[in-house]
């Protein structure tokens, strides 16, 4: 009797510990989220342990470029990204033949020109190499920069795909590299001039609002979105994810942490 109520007292323990564990988190409430570092990752980062409370795991995954993060969430190897404006995202489902499509519009990114030889842009001497980004719509966002501050002229003024062929005066004739976004900063001690994304002028610890010689203003129409396919889209997960990227406290996270180079845009 004694030994058959100690099995009984076990068994109870047993059950009653069992019943007390937390669930093992299933891979339902897990959600993969391509992202580029910076601030994109960070954000995310900021926003882990707000949206594990909510019973919902991220697991960022960090590239440092602007084609396979759409890529991998096309072919459905990772769930969303968070990294790129909507002109870009336009292009880059022309040119690919991909259907992602924007969830929900998250920050401003000010492109910004930079230069480690003039202090000012009306010190760039004739001749200079001017660096700007070759991808898609980011070519021509960095041309509208130029032209809106008088460095060049472009046919039109609304092109946002414009490329150095839309050029009709170059006063100062100034030669043009296009180059991948990424390795910007890195030419930046060999070149006149860079027209440099905001997310890797950050990693390459540049601040836009003190070392821009010129720089886009919060009026920018390239806001940084949150992108799904069309059959994620509407996924409890991805609609979590984007109440909270767009939350009293990451409007907060993004305004003390990036002081202006980073504008929320909700």
């Amino acid at each position: 009797m004694v030994a058959r109520r100690a099995a009984l007292f076990s068994l109870a323990a047993l059950l009653l510990a069992a019943c007390s564990r937390q669930p093992a988190p299933s891979a339902g409430d897990t959600l993969t989220v391509a992202a580029t570092a910076v601030p994109h990752a960070e954000v995310l980062e900021f926003l882990k342990p707000k949206l594990a409370a909510q019973g919902l795991k991220i697991e960022i995954k960090v590239f440092n470029d602007y084609v396979q993060p759409n890529i991998q969430v096309a072919e459905k190897h990772l769930d969303v990204n968070y990294f790129q404006t909507l002109p870009y995202l336009q292009t880059f489902n022309a040119d690919k033949g991909t259907h992602l499509v924007p969830v929900i519009g998250v920050h401003i990114e000010p492109l910004g020109a930079y230069s480690r030889k003039v202090k000012a842009i009306g010190d760039l001497p004739a001749g200079a190499t001017v660096a700007i980004p070759n991808e898609g719509s980011n070519e021509g966002r960095a041309l509208l920069l130029l032209a809106r501050n008088g460095v060049i002229t472009l046919a039109d003024m609304k092109n946002t795909l414009a490329t150095l062929k839309d050029i009709t005066a170059n006063p100062r004739g100034l030669k043009f590299k296009e180059l991948e976004g990424a390795t910007l900063p890195r030419v930046l001690d060999q070149v006149d001039l860079a027209v440099i994304n905001t997310n890797y002028a950050l990693d390459a610890k540049l601040d836009p609002s003190k070392d821009a010689l010129l720089i886009e203003d919060s009026r920018s129409p390239y806001v940084n979105y949150l992108v799904a396919r069309e059959d994620n889209k509407a996924d409890p997960r991805v609609q979590k994810l984007a109440k909270a990227l767009t939350s009293p406290e990451v409007k907060a996270f993004m305004e003390q942490k990036y002081h202006g180079a980073v504008v929320p845009a909700f």
